[in-house]
């Protein structure tokens, strides 16, 4: 497997994300949410190529106002303060997972997602 250490920094603190341990906290979100070759949007949309994506650009997924009108680009900042309360960084927004609290579990999971170019393929970490 291919490894991409995505340093976040959450509250003052700074934390490198493991990849491996983010695939088994991101079971949590697969009952919405698919990535890799196959995905397909769900409850959720495919977060394939999430990491600098903007907000609500997914084609063919139905966006709240708010995620489709954010502005917001999913960089390791945005993503962590949306996985930690989606609810309260976005208000308006159709997810209705309550977050993730554990910053490294946050890390980990932003660190596994950033593996995934926008077909789902796994990248090469950055020289």
């Amino acid at each position: 497997m291919l490894t991409i250490l995505a340093p976040v920094s959450t509250h003052a603190q700074e934390l490198t994300g493991d990849p491996a341990n983010g695939e088994s906290v991101f079971r949590k979100c697969m009952s919405c949410h698919r990535v890799g070759p196959d995905a397909r949007n769900m409850v959720g949309p495919t977060l394939n190529g999430v990491v600098g994506r903007m907000a609500g650009s997914v084609a063919d997924f139905n966006y709240s106002d708010a995620n489709k009108n954010s502005g917001v680009t999913w960089d390791a900042a945005t993503l962590d303060s949306y996985l930690e309360n989606p609810r309260g960084f976005m208000p308006g927004t159709k997810m209705v997972f309550p977050g993730l609290p554990d910053p490294q579990d946050r890390a980990d999971v932003i660190a596994y997602l950033a593996q995934f170019d926008e077909e789902g393929n796994m990248t090469e970490p950055a020289q």
